[in-house]
This record gives C-alpha cells, structure tokens and sequence, in this order.
C-alpha cells in the first residue's frame, strides 16, 4: 500500500486534524513504516493457531463479597464544614 499526500490528507480530514508539510511528512514516514510492521506479520503462517479471544483462561475473576464494618456516622460527619446531626449540608443550588 503506498502512502501519499492524499491519503494523508484524507486521513486528516477524517480525523479533523491540520498537518503542515514537515509534519505531513513524518507521518507518512510513520505510516509506511507501520503498514511494512502489518505486511510483514502477513508473512507468518497461521494455519492452525487458534484465534485467541481472551489472555487467559480465567474468567470473571472477583473476589468474594465481605460483609466489614464501616465507619459511624458522627465519624462521617466529623470533618464536614456544615452537617446536622444526620446530613451534610450543601448550599442551595435549586430555585423554586
């Protein structure tokens, strides 16, 4: 596949970017040498290798639930610059 200033271009538009002409030029540069990195791994053989779906085996790998202790709500509302005896208190943001 050869990489020109149209696809470049084409691939910028798509991409909503704007490149300059020494930056259009590293790019195509990058890209001709990430197409030669596809067309080279083209060249394995592949028969009988199975496509992998998944890195490992293993799935859903979670740890059990716990039921812990949490801390009290006095403990909670020990830090909040304006709280009840039950809430947080925050500033009105609603009107009616």
């Amino acid at each position: 596949m050869e990489v020109n200033d149209t696809l470049v271009d084409k691939i910028a538009h798509l991409a909503r970017l704007q490149f300059n002409d020494v930056e259009k030029a590293a790019i195509k540069t990058d890209l001709q040498k990430m197409i030669a990195f596809v067309e080279k791994l083209n060249e394995l053989d592949t028969t009988g290798v199975v496509p992998l779906l998944h890195m490992s085996d293993n799935v859903n790998v979670l740890r059990e639930d716990e039921v812990k202790g949490s801390i009290s709500r006095e403990e909670g509302l020990k830090n909040a610059p304006l709280h009840d005896s039950q809430f947080f208190k925050v500033p009105k943001v609603i009107k009616k």
